[in-house]
């Protein structure tokens, strides 16, 4: 039988956990995971190796010049620019801030919502970003707003770039978190807000266990099933 198709719209800061537990929430609903803020990276990347993605003017000419796509390998999500697989490579720390960067730029949040828009199409689909719920996605059957505290997504952070080899001290990821959380939220486009009919969850205090099953409640009470 066939059903309408749901959508879940996950805003948050930096750090909230927020690709981890969307990527376990649409295991567990079947749904497709879109992660959202891949694609900047993705778009930080290609302006960082130019070394342009502090320049605005540059980074809006160039908005069509970038293409980005996504796959789905193995269910995995994968990141291509420019035919490059970069799912690795824009996890890297500078280009999470370029990434902020160029998320700045009003041009290119103009084409990557489209983007997320068309690739959202008739599926069920979790979405995380910073603006899912205000504009990716603005009539989503659930709307969440995950958080926690700036001190315990650094801790998060370090622990995540510590098994992947690139460790980092703790004051540096903190000082770089609370960076990006003022840019985030100070951008002119597009400002990392809570949609006004988003439910807020804060994780600070949760395993990624519980936060997955809290999530995962609020999820099934929105959907109906």
């Amino acid at each position: 039988m066939s059903h309408k198709p749901f959508s879940i719209a996950i805003d948050g800061p930096a750090g909230a956990g927020k690709s981890t537990i969307a990527k376990a929430l649409a295991k567990e609903l079947n749904a497709m995971y879109l992660d959202t803020g891949a694609m900047y990276r993705a778009f930080g990347l290609y302006m960082l190796r130019k070394g342009l993605s502090k320049d605005a003017a540059a980074v809006a000419a160039s908005v069509n010049d970038v293409d980005i796509t996504v796959e789905y390998i193995d269910g995995v999500q994968h990141i291509f620019l420019s035919g490059e697989d970069v799912s690795a490579a824009i996890r890297e720390p500078e280009v999470s801030m370029a990434a902020s960067d160029v998320s700045a730029v009003p041009e290119v949040r103009v084409r990557m919502v489209a983007l997320q828009q068309k690739i959202a199409e008739g599926h069920d689909v979790i979405m995380d970003g910073r603006d899912i719920g205000t504009k990716v996605l603005p009539n989503a059957t659930l709307k969440i707003f995950l958080t926690a505290s700036a001190e315990e997504r650094a801790r998060r952070r370090c622990l995540e770039l510590q098994e992947k080899g690139m460790p980092e001290p703790y004051e540096k990821v903190l000082k770089e978190m609370l960076e990006r959380d003022w840019q985030d939220t100070h951008r002119a486009a597009s400002p990392l807000v809570a949609a006004e009919d988003a439910v807020r969850v804060d994780t600070s205090d949760l395993t990624l266990d519980q936060s997955v099953a809290e999530m995962k409640r609020l999820a099934l009470k929105a959907i109906g099933g």
